[in-house]
């Protein structure tokens, strides 16, 4: 498995560099995408009290930052941290994610950071490769053709599809959704329960700094943050609130 993972990374390079070479994709950039939860979805069936105050959308902004090799993707700074919801006399707050997710596909390496409760966690791991089956259909998103591509997370009970072009460099995506032959420019969970949707394609050469691994916080594995991310699913899912953090 450590050998297939330092091969992608090293095909990432490779292939990022032909394209160079070859002036057919964009290397380096900004994407900025909106993140779209249902929330009405995500609260247990009993609850129809609660979805009559709760808005049926959370919605925010996050972007990706990307070069050759790397990639980091963060909120958008100029985006409201918060939304708030009020309805007879009941006020809700819903917090905005704070995750950090860079990887480095020539180090096959990812550095996450997460914050829970208050509390920031830096998980750091080899690169992950999802399943992806590949579908014949296509769609132009921002003038982008892009392809299908699917696979079904049998422990989140997660459908998901996923949009790629390309036309910008491979190996990229939001979130984990980078191990495709192209640039990830939608994802859709469960059929719209969530969606990940870019809105802006800026190919440009990067500021200093602009792309760099998160620091700080307490370093956990991954099965730590995954025990600790379900505990906070379930406390979320007991009262109102967008999505709960992920790995």
């Amino acid at each position: 498995m450590k050998k297939l993972i330092l091969f992608l990374g090293l095909l990432a390079c490779v292939t990022a560099v032909r394209v160079v070479q070859g002036q057919t994709a964009a290397t380096t950039g900004v994407i900025r995408y909106e993140v779209k939860v249902n929330v009405h979805r995500r609260l247990p069936a009993d609850r129809q009290d609660m979805k009559n105050v709760i808005p049926e959308f959370n919605t925010h902004q996050q972007e990706l930052i990307f070069n050759q090799t790397e990639s980091l993707y963060k909120p958008v700074e100029d985006d409201e941290e918060d939304m708030e919801a009020e309805s007879s006399g009941m006020r809700m707050r819903f917090k905005r994610p704070q995750g950090l997710y860079y990887f480095d596909q020539a180090a096959a390496r990812s550095v996450i950071q997460q914050d829970i409760m208050g509390k920031k966690y830096l998980v750091e791991d080899s690169l992950a490769i999802l399943p992806w089956k590949f579908g014949a259909e296509t769609k132009t998103i921002l003038g982008y053709a892009c392809k299908q591509a699917s696979y079904y997370n049998e422990e989140q009970k997660r459908d998901v599809v996923a949009w790629y072009t390309d036309k910008l460099r491979p190996f990229l995506g939001p979130e984990r959704y980078n191990s495709l032959p192209g640039a990830v420019l939608q994802i859709d969970v469960n059929a719209g329960e969530l969606t990940i949707t870019a809105q802006k394609v800026e190919p440009r050469t990067l500021k200093k700094n602009e792309l760099k691994a998160p620091t700080g916080g307490e370093r956990i594995t991954t099965a730590q943050f995954q025990k600790l991310a379900q505990e906070q699913a379930q406390r979320m899912s007991r009262g109102p609130g967008g999505p709960g953090p992920r790995p």
